[in-house]
């Protein structure tokens, strides 16, 4: 149920979202009520393991995301697993074997909330101004993805812990001060963390089964379709008795705060303190309504 099945699961164990279920989930409830081939609808997409589980047997499949994190997640995902190009890879490869930030001058500037502030050892903090300075010099798909490897290990080189809806913070961080002491263990550094994701995220792609299926037929994949922003908004506009079967998971109304939770990944993503105010209000919004 959990995804706890997905950690060691080559393209879903990319990026760590605690709130999934398992892919192995939606293929067993598919062919268990013998779901006719379709459309596949999950209105609280997530990171897309609905969307990803249902077009790898053949459906297609369309999300609604509110949240950013949910957003680039799932874009990255689908150009990576579907739309790569040879060239693309190759960048990829080239980013993981010669670290091309280290010969950027430049820094971008990081963004923060106040929940975020001192996230990062300081080398840590100049080594992501360095990969993203050096990431916009790329296309925007390689853009997109190599921001996708930076979202994917954020907190394994933060002071910070995912703790249910709040950021659990280190001793190191000096943030505690008179609190109990917490120590989260290794802090990755930079570089050790993002060309360990990236080499993670080569290797499943060109061992997925649609680049190597010497022995098989082809897999047919079905189409994935990502609206963005509000289910509460989105639903009303979609074409009645369009879908086959609706698979979700509702946020836990007034329970969790993935705003919160998921703060160093919408920092990174340039959300505002406004911003993230706007979202909270919206998914409860929307949560509330549709339960």
């Amino acid at each position: 149920m959990s995804f706890q099945a997905n950690k060691q699961k080559p393209l879903y164990r990319w990026y760590k979202y605690k709130e999934a279920f398992s892919a192995d989930l939606i293929a067993y409830l598919l062919r268990t009520y013998k779901v006719c081939k379709g459309t596949l609808l999950d209105p609280f997409a997530g990171i897309g393991t609905t969307l990803f589980a249902g077009s790898q047997l053949g459906y297609d499949a369309d999300g609604i995301e509110l949240l950013p994190v949910g957003q680039h997640v799932i874009t990255a995902h689908d150009h990576l697993l579907h739309h790569i190009t040879e060239d693309e890879l190759s960048i990829l490869k080239t980013w993981r074997d010669t670290q091309p930030w280290q010969d950027v001058s430049d820094k971008k500037p990081l963004n923060t909330l106040r929940i975020t502030q001192g996230a990062y050892p300081d080398e840590t903090e100049a080594h992501i101004g360095q990969y993203l300075a050096a990431a916009d010099n790329e296309s925007e798909t390689v853009n997109d993805s190599l921001v996708f490897a930076l979202l994917c290990v954020l907190e394994s080189m933060s002071y910070t812990r995912k703790d249910g809806q709040y950021l659990r913070w280190d001793y190191r961080s000096g943030r505690n001060a008179g609190k109990k002491k917490f120590d989260k263990g290794q802090i990755l550094p930079f570089g050790d963390a993002i060309t360990e994701k990236l080499s993670e995220m080569i290797f499943d792609i060109e061992n997925n089964e649609e680049t190597y299926n010497l022995f098989q037929e082809p897999v047919q994949y079905g189409a994935i379709h990502l609206h963005k922003g509000s289910c509460l908004n989105i639903l009303p506009t979609l074409p009645p008795k369009n879908y086959t079967a609706i698979i979700t998971s509702p946020p836990y109304c007034n329970r969790y705060d993935y705003t919160r939770t998921y703060a160093l990944e919408h920092a990174l993503l340039g959300i505002t303190e406004k911003g993230l105010i706007t979202l909270r209000q919206t998914m409860l919004s929307c949560t509330v309504e549709i339960e």
